[in-house]
Formats: C-alpha cells, structure tokens, sequence
C-alpha cells in the first residue's frame, strides 16, 4: 500500500518570537477549543482519501503545540488512530518549546504514541535569547530536556539558529558542545532569516541592531558542520545532522517528493498529483469546516516537469544529493540527458560533483545552493 505523512499545525504560542513569520497566534486560547474541532472535521472529511494510503510519519508543528492542553494532542491523535491506517507508522513527531513542557504532558504524549520530540531551542545563551524575544532561559531547556529523557523519551531533536545578533563562533560552539554532551539524536542548525514584517526585521532596518556578515555566518555553519560531523553526527541535509539511524523520517518525505497532506491553518499537502494550502485566516478555517468545506485557498496541478523539477531542488538539500537510478526509475530518463549543460555548467563552476549514483552539492554548492537550484526549474 502506498504511504502518507501527516502534518498537524497549531497555531497558538505563547509569546510572538522576534524573528518569526509563521502561522501563529497569541492571545487567543478561547479559539482553541473550536480549532481543535476544525482539525478534526477537516481529517474526517479527507478520510475516504487517507484510507487509501498507510500512514508512515505524523509531524505537530506550529505554533507552539506543546502550549496548549494535551488533551487536544491526545484527541487528534487518537482520531487518526482509530479512523485511519496506521500498522506502518514510525515516527510521532511534536514540536516543544523549552518551559512549556511538565511531566503530566508528556506522559500524556508518550501515551498518545509520541516517540519524537523537537525542542526550539535557539542557542543556549540567555543574552542572545532574549535579543530574540524568546521567553525560556537555557535552564528552562535543561528541565525540559531531563523531563523527556525520564519518561523514555529516545529520539529528541533540538532546533539551534546562527547568524543572530551579536553572536560569535564561540557562542555557536558553546550550544552546539552542551547539546552534544547530553546525547541529543538530531540537531536542526539554520541561519537566521530576517522575514519582512517581523519585529527584528524592522529592527535591523532602524539600524537598532548589527548581525554578523556573510562571511562570518558562512563561517558559522561550516565550523559548526565540522564540530558536530567530528562527533559523531551525519550531515544529511543543509540543515539537518543526525546521530545513526536518527534521520527526520517525516522531513524526509518532504526532500524525496513523496505524498503528505497538511491539516490545520497554513498547511500545505502534495498528493494524488495536486499541490495544495489551506487559508491562513484562523476565523476561516474555523467557519468553513463547521459547514463542512474543506479550507482549500490555493491549488496547483503538478505535472511531469514540476515534479522533476521538485525532485532536483529538494535533492539537492540532501548531502547524498539526487540519486541517478530513482531518478531514472521515477521519470524515464537519465538525468544527464534533461540537464547535461546545467550539470557540467555548475561542475565547471565547483559547486556539484556528478558521481557514480548521485549528483550532489559540493561544500561550496552548500553555500551557493540557490544559484543551482534555480537552474533546475524547466
């Protein structure tokens, strides 16, 4: 049978992080109770369709999910459970903010059939956290972190940006050395992107601000990467390391162009040759499914050139790169053929390999990547 992964999105948090442009909400817990409702319409009118799939992965995301009564998380989770095929899934995954989680929650997930856990933690200086607007110290994550490894919780995940204000390699490398010594599976390490209408975009416009430059954030990530490969994790995709075996199966449905549906506000799905995304007005949402609609804004055909087209770009996020023979297997075509003067341009130009099984991104590639990838679309 063919496999789906789910994302779940919650959307309420707690307080409104400087940097961030997602879906989110705060101030507005007396809605969740209807959103939890909605999740739950909007699962059981795709059920005819999610029952021709097993389910292999479930990502709650957000939003700060682990803001909210774990009753909802244990409510939409048992919904699936019950309505949907599931003998095939492998990972449970929830995102947590550091200070949010207690005992009580997360015996609940652990009962709820959660087995992964991602915490956003940002960097372990208190400074540089509340330059961001986050509201947990670094001792908040330490308890948070102690709670989860108790309740056997195996497969954590920690969330680490650089390039923030004011920060330097050595406070880059103190997270990054606290992280790995407490054993964490998996490490997500991205560069800060300034997003236009956030609080500390507007701040970095009004000068209040100074970041590092591009050569000092190229610097953080490659030091970083070295760091963290010297100790033992893989570097698998751009921003992603794992401990063995420890690699996002959920995101790595995202990167192999395989079928996933978003339920909840903003969500984007990419199924049955359709790509498709929810409207982002929570009231909306809420109203459309009590009538039963599905909260569709926006939808697109995909068609055999936007999925090679995707294939490639995602691709050439993983470390391993696009592998020729799935390639070949999937479209009908050697990829050489399709891209022959793109592949020796960027092979001249340093920044991809073209090997045996797989075209993949060199370490300069890393740093350019937007200029490959743009010369894959079709």
């Amino acid at each position: 049978m063919k496999e789906l992964s789910l994302y779940i999105h919650i959307p309420f948090c707690i307080s409104k992080c400087y940097y961030c442009d997602f879906s989110s909400f705060v101030n507005i817990n007396h809605k969740i109770d209807d959103y939890i409702d909605s999740l739950i319409h909007e699962l059981s009118l795709y059920k005819e369709r999610i029952n021709q799939y097993n389910i292999k992965t479930i990502f709650i995301g957000g939003g700060t999910p682990s803001c909210i009564n774990p009753k909802h998380i244990n409510r939409i989770l048992e919904f699936i459970y019950k309505n949907f095929r599931t003998t095939g899934l492998v990972e449970v995954t929830i995102e947590a903010n550091p200070g949010t989680l207690d005992r009580e929650k997360v015996q609940i997930y652990k009962k709820s059939g959660i087995n992964r856990v991602s915490i956003g933690v940002q960097t372990l200086d208190d400074n540089l956290l509340e330059s961001i607007g986050r509201i947990h110290k670094a001792k908040d994550f330490y308890r948070s972190y102690e709670i989860l490894r108790e309740e056997n919780i195996n497969n954590i995940n920690v969330d680490l940006i650089f390039g923030l204000p004011n920060q330097t390699i050595d406070n880059v490398i103190d997270s990054l050395k606290k992280v790995i010594e407490l054993g964490v599976e998996h490490i997500s390490y991205y560069g800060l992107i300034l997003e236009e209408g956030t609080r500390l975009y507007k701040s970095y416009i009004e000068g209040k601000i100074l970041l590092p430059d591009e050569d000092m954030e190229r610097l953080m990530y490659h030091k970083a990467t070295e760091y963290l490969i010297e100790h033992g994790y893989a570097h698998y995709e751009i921003s992603n390391y794992a401990l063995p075996s420890y690699e996002c199966k959920h995101n790595l449905v995202y990167w192999d162009v395989k079928p996933y549906l978003g339920i909840g506000l903003s969500s984007h799905s990419n199924m049955e040759g359709k790509r498709f995304s929810n409207t982002s007005n929570i009231n909306i949402y809420i109203e459309n499914l009590k009538k039963k609609i599905l909260p569709i804004e926006g939808e697109e055909i995909i068609n055999k050139n936007i999925e090679i087209e995707e294939f490639c770009i995602l691709g050439l996020r993983k470390i391993s790169g696009i592998d020729k023979v799935q390639f070949k297997n999937r479209f009908g075509i050697e990829i050489e053929e399709l891209y022959k003067d793109i592949i020796n341009k960027h092979i001249k130009n340093g920044l991809i390999l073209n090997e045996d099984n797989c075209i993949q991104l060199t370490e300069r590639g890393l740093d350019l990547s937007n200029l490959v990838e743009v010369d894959f679309l079709m």
